[in-house]
């Protein structure tokens, strides 16, 4: 398969990240202790290491067709938001299958944890850890954002869907603002966005004309 192909079907990963990260948020459980036992939280961390997966194919195909196009900036929106997702894999794969062991065998030591996931003030310190919890807060933020930027500015893609994108990121610091039950509507956007580039990537196709050209050139220059 062509590599343009391939980077036009990757788009069904960005879809898949999309709708993981808005059903992630919705079918979040309480994060405290008595919830890391539960079959919800198994359900949406499995989301979450999808998400994590789907998402660095789906990203790096978006960056892979408009590379040139949004430059340096979307070269460092991409570094950063995938190096999120690196991040946020391994946590996931931490809290999905370590600590719901942990919880049973050191529920102390589990409870701190928990407390630096669910960004406690009084949380435990846990050194590196909680420190690249903390990091990973802010590539979110300052990758998605940068990103979305870069690819409205690009103009490659659909710009409603990068616009949806980037406004979904602006809003996410009003998270922590709204009544918890309001909470995951924040996902909305980004997840939806997302997946709308993965839509409109999968379903790019080049104008027949510029096809023609593209082959009479070719055929000039082998001449």
């Amino acid at each position: 398969m062509h590599t343009k192909d391939l980077i036009r079907w990757a788009g069904l990963a960005a879809q898949v990240a999309g709708i993981c990260f808005v059903l992630v948020e919705l079918l979040r459980p309480p994060v405290v202790l008595a919830s890391v036992t539960t079959p919800r939280w198994a359900i949406v961390h499995a989301l979450a290491l999808a998400l994590s997966v789907f998402g660095l194919v789906g990203v790096t195909a978006l960056y892979a067709r408009q590379a040139e196009a949004a430059g340096k900036l979307g070269l460092a929106g991409y570094l950063l938001l995938s190096l999120w997702l690196m991040l946020s894999l391994a946590f996931t794969f931490f809290a999905a299958f370590v600590l719901p062991g942990l919880a049973q065998a050191a529920p102390g030591l589990a409870e701190g944890f928990v407390g630096v996931f669910a960004r406690s003030a009084d949380a435990m310190n846990l050194g590196a850890f909680t420190a690249l919890w903390g990091l990973a807060d802010i590539l979110f933020m300052v990758g998605s954002l940068v990103f979305g930027i870069a690819t409205l500015r690009a103009g490659v893609l659909s710009r409603w869907a990068a616009g949806l994108f980037t406004i979904g990121i602006g809003l996410a610091p009003a998270y922590r603002l709204l009544p918890i039950p309001l909470q995951p509507l924040v996902a909305l956007p980004i997840g939806l966005g997302l997946a709308w580039l993965g839509f409109a990537l999968l379903t790019e196709r080049r104008p027949p004309a510029a096809d023609a050209s593209l082959a009479h050139l070719r055929q000039a220059g082998a001449e």
